[in-house]
């Protein structure tokens, strides 16, 4: 039976790469743990031809992934600078006060909504794991506990709570019903309300190989020209977006209600797509073996300094680190152990690889001579935090787009 398009509903999606089954990608274990089945998922990528959206096939269930999850957006110090700008921005931009609302869906741990608790902007944040709406309620950003679409939309409606500035980071890639979260977007936005909506962009993906970015959770990897078609299906518009650099690339959008003037850049960008080719398959084609190069490329190199020799350990226990570990066959064989600043994550061991997860200080402790940098998108935040370690001589891989030592 063929798969719809979670965007259009067209059943005519097209292959574009096979990863194999994978582990989920942040189903981190506890030592109790090692030696039970891991269950394994297809990770399989197509595209729609209709809507031009890119998606894997398989959906695991959001309670799965969900309930309790491992990544608290607070322990990047990019992600909070930028979030804090964004906020700061747009309280200014909108002349957001003590009698508007923020809302943020899929809030995470407050790492954003805090930002506007110091302006006498009142907040709200919908996250669906317990352990971060716990995490977000204790840093003083009141949060409810539930997964959003139309349905709580209408909800908060009935109670006033209609947003004027609507945030959703990194969250529509992550939701199997794309259709009502973008109606539920529509439902909780004042009339002359904006969503400003972050998701890592498709060209970037595919341009710069980073194909560790596909993983169960991210569900769908966006252009604008199917964003564009999503919202113009809910009456809504982009107004404006912007490329910005996070996650290895990402676009921000700021979407209004339909009848909205695109900007010049929403104008420019879609043509640029159009003219790049990625509204056809063509476009996509080539990525498989890009990746297989890639895989060639890297676990050569970690082989050789291995025979070498020289002890090698990993920077991130990261969804993207992963993919790249799981589908390249990357492991104990070959790495140590990982590192990862998050405290929630130290002490337990990866998916799939059962590499022991330890503090960063473990770096300066054992000395490894290679680090393979997992969370690369986060590079320059890393490997300044690092300094004393690249001081003595230890040495990053950065894996994509091609492996290059620094």
């Amino acid at each position: 039976m063929s798969v719809p398009c979670r965007s259009c509903g067209s059943e005519a999606l097209q292959p574009i790469l096979s990863l194999g089954p994978t582990p989920l990608a942040n189903a981190l274990l506890g030592a109790d743990r090692l030696h039970a089945p891991e269950p394994r998922y297809p990770l399989d990528l197509v595209f729609c031809p209709a809507c031009s959206l890119v998606q894997i096939t398989e959906t695991v269930p959001p309670e799965v992934l969900f309930a309790e999850y491992p990544y608290f957006s607070s322990f990047s110090d990019t992600m909070v600078r930028s979030a804090r700008e964004l906020a700061e921005r747009l309280a200014r931009e909108r002349g957001l006060g003590p009698r508007s609302l923020v809302l943020e869906i899929a809030s995470n741990d407050g790492y954003l909504l805090q930002h506007y608790r110091p302006l006498g902007v009142p907040v709200l944040g919908i996250e669906p794991a317990a352990n971060l709406a716990r995490a977000a309620e204790g840093r003083g950003v009141p949060t409810r506990c539930a997964f959003f679409g139309r349905a709580l939309a209408e909800g908060l409606a009935a109670e006033g709570l209609r947003a004027d500035v609507l945030h959703a980071n990194n969250v529509l890639a992550h939701v199997a019903d794309l259709n009502g979260v973008v109606e539920g977007i529509a439902v909780a936005l004042k009339d002359d309300g904006l969503a400003a909506i972050e998701v890592p962009y498709v060209r970037d993906l595919i341009e710069r190989c980073e194909f560790d970015t596909i993983y169960h959770e991210h569900l769908c990897y966006f252009s604008l020209t199917a964003l564009a078609a999503l919202f113009a299906r809910h009456a809504l518009a982009v107004a404006d977006v912007e490329r910005i650099p996070l996650h290895g690339g990402s676009l921000r959008l700021f979407v209004a209600r339909a009848g909205a003037e695109p900007s010049v850049r929403v104008k420019e960008m879609l043509v640029a797509e159009a003219a790049a080719g990625m509204l056809a398959l063509s476009y996509y084609r080539d990525f498989a073996g890009r990746v297989e190069a890639l895989r060639r490329q890297l676990v050569g190199l970690l082989r050789r300094l291995k025979a070498e020799g020289n002890r090698l350990a990993a920077y991130g226990a990261s969804a993207k680190g992963s993919t790249l570990l799981n589908v390249f066959g990357i492991g104990a064989d070959v790495l140590d152990f990982v590192v990862d600043r998050s405290t929630v994550k130290q002490g337990r061991y990866t998916p799939g690889t059962h590499l022991p997860i330890l503090p960063p200080e473990a770096l300066l402790e054992r000395r490894p001579e290679y680090v393979l940098l997992l969370t690369w998108n986060f590079a320059e935040e890393i490997l300044a935090q690092q300094a004393a370690y690249r001081a003595q001589g230890g040495r990053f891989i950065i894996p994509v787009p091609e492996p290059r030592l620094v």
